[in-house]
């Protein structure tokens, strides 16, 4: 479920965070329209809490996956959640390439595609990593509360066990497990940033 949803999810994120770079103003593809629409299509999705997304799109999922419980029907609405959540962090990692770069390669004739994926791709990896983890993390939560629809995993065990039954230890085994994955994805994502750092 997070394995889907991370690798859809930045399939589409990272375009748009490129999207929101190039076309806000004074910058390589300046397109005042392009840009609000995008801006405040982003901030109204990342405006709604997940577990009240996940509802509000049962219709959408349905027409989707033909389904709205389960695994199948967690995957659209966790993908619609992260996705603007991915490119408004993709935003901020690429609005850290020095501008003077771009420029100078501009300077020198380079395309609009060339500047997006020899200069500001490749120099903003490092924190592109990075903010990819920081999504990663965010969609575990997510799924976390998916389990209340069906879709199986922790967020499934704790509520049916942990929540229902009052199993206090089934709801501190499963904190325990949430707190261990975040802390190997966190320290993953790290030392990748780290080594792209070096490169």
């Amino acid at each position: 479920m997070v394995g889907f949803s991370i690798v859809i999810a930045t399939l589409i994120g990272i375009p748009l965070g490129v999207l929101l770079v190039i076309t806000r103003p004074g910058h390589i593809f300046e397109q005042r329209f392009i840009y609000q629409i995008a801006n405040t299509i982003i901030n109204i999705i990342r405006s709604v809490p997940f577990i009240i997304l996940l509802f509000a799109l049962i219709p959408f999922t349905k027409l989707v996956s033909g389904t709205f419980i389960g695994v199948e029907g967690a995957i659209v609405p966790l993908v619609v959640y992260a996705s603007p959540y991915i490119a408004r962090l993709m935003e901020s990692a690429l609005l850290e390439v020095d501008a003077g770069l771009i420029e100078a390669f501009q300077a020198m004739g380079a395309t609009r595609r060339q500047i997006i994926f020899n200069v500001m791709l490749k120099e903003a990896r490092p924190a592109l990593i990075l903010s990819l983890t920081i999504a990663l993390i965010g969609l575990i939560d997510a799924t976390a509360m998916a389990g209340i629809i069906g879709a199986g995993g922790l967020g499934n065990l704790a509520y049916r066990y942990g929540f229902q039954r009052w199993e206090t230890l089934v709801m501190i085994f499963t904190v325990i497990i949430l707190i261990i994955l975040v802390q190997i994805f966190q320290t993953l994502g790290n030392r990748i940033a780290r080594a792209m750092r070096k490169d």
